[in-house]
């Protein structure tokens, strides 16, 4: 990906009074040879790619790095290079946040595997499960790798903190996190009345097709062949293993044609689960169904004044999971209004995630064969389809109910 801010490149000129080539580089002379000698364009275009190389930032003595001038160098790298979602961003802030705490002033060429463990003692006091505490001290180590290949700091460094094993189960006081499992319909059913119709229909989409999250708030008409009315195939623009050069394939069929075609009439480029689009139409059902007359000044296309945050063109996975939390509090409390018997802390409709409906669809399509489940829902591996389609344990025993 392209530097968005261009480098600048300083030029091969002459010192005078020495008759040299000088070159004037993160803040002073460099001193080539004599003007004009193939040896000494030799020598500048040596410090031209390696300035190049590391993208225009200024040459230092490993030494003298502290943290927060590699996390800042790192953040930048990571946000143009990678590229990652809003989530992803979310999760390094976070291990930043607790290394710039710590040790934020130090030489970053000190940082061992003793520092390495404060910093996951530090995560493990904020009640972190053992997967993400591993996965976040991972973080931690792929910047320090990073950095060595930059040539910031020495190898040593990073050899060092790939030493620190990750945290086993079992043997650390550390959480595990809960395994993901299928939502039930009828929760879902419950929480849908309540989101708006851009949500439900993402929901809905999700559901039949077995999509990630992110793919399903990326939809456009673009990426949908419809040449086989039967089946559509939808090809997400990303997705989560591109960098691995894999093809993802979303295989649509009538019920999540029915589903999609009502919010293909976009632009072919547009997002077809568009929040403006969601918002204007919510606008204009209110005025549909207002009582009283509007005034001339209410007549008037008014927007709202110092809005915070316009809507934007598409859902992110956080904006898409918390339009469903919303729902579930709502429907939740409806709920505790027909049932006043039970307790209101006690939820009757609990929270489920929008990742669950994929392990729903894996469930419900695990009679098929498991490796239908992998070509539907794009794992290369038959083991990864095991781990999203629960087992059903209620045929199962009735199997062996019936021949003992």
């Amino acid at each position: 990906m392209p530097n968005a801010n261009p480098i600048r490149i300083p030029v091969y000129a002459k010192h005078k009074a020495s008759n040299q080539a000088v070159v004037y580089l993160d803040g002073r002379e460099r001193y080539l040879g004599k003007y004009g000698t193939a040896r000494s364009k030799q020598e500048y275009r040596r410090l031209i790619g390696e300035l190049l190389a590391r993208q225009g930032r200024p040459e230092r003595p490993p030494e003298t790095l502290t943290i927060n001038e590699l996390l800042l160098a790192y953040w930048n790298y990571s946000k143009e290079y990678h590229g990652w979602s809003k989530r992803d961003g979310y999760c390094l802030k976070d291990v930043m946040r607790i290394v710039k705490e710590l040790y934020g002033r130090s030489p970053a060429s000190t940082f061992g595997p003793l520092a390495l463990k404060a910093c996951r003692l530090k995560m493990l006091e904020k009640d972190w499960c053992r997967t993400y505490v591993n996965t976040q001290t991972a973080r931690i180590v792929r910047m320090f790798k990073w950095a060595a290949a930059e040539q910031m700091l020495p190898a040593e460094v990073h050899d060092q903190l790939s030493k620190v094993e990750g945290l086993r189960k079992g043997k650390t006081t550390a959480r595990e996190s809960e395994r993901i499992r299928p939502v039930s319909l009828e929760h879902v059913d419950a929480a849908l009345p309540f989101m708006p119709p851009t949500v439900q229909a993402m929901v809905r989409f999700q559901l039949i097709t077995g999509c990630r999250p992110a793919e399903a708030c990326i939809v456009r008409p673009v990426d949908v062949d419809m040449k086989n009315p039967a089946c559509w195939v939808y090809r997400p623009a990303r997705h989560k293993c591109e960098h691995h050069d894999q093809e993802r394939l979303i295989l649509v069929g009538p019920k999540g044609q029915e589903v999609l075609r009502p919010f293909l009439g976009v632009k072919v480029d547009g997002y077809c689960f568009s929040p403006q689009q969601s918002e204007e139409n919510r606008n204009a059902k209110r005025r549909q169904e207002r009582k009283t007359p509007l005034t001339p000044s209410q007549a008037k296309c008014r927007r709202k004044r110092n809005r915070r945050r316009a809507p934007r063109d598409h859902y992110d996975t956080i904006s898409y999971r918390n339009a469903i939390w919303r729902a579930i509090v709502k429907a939740d409390r409806v709920a505790h209004e027909q049932n006043p018997g039970i307790a209101a802390d006690q939820p009757i409709i609990p929270r489920w995630s929008p990742n669950r409906l994929r392990h729903s669809r894996a469930t419900e399509l695990r009679c098929h064969g498991v490796d239908m489940v992998a070509t539907i829902l794009g794992h290369n591996n038959v083991e990864t389809s095991q781990i999203y389609s629960e087992k059903d344990i209620a045929a199962a025993m009735q199997i062996v109910s019936q021949v003992g």
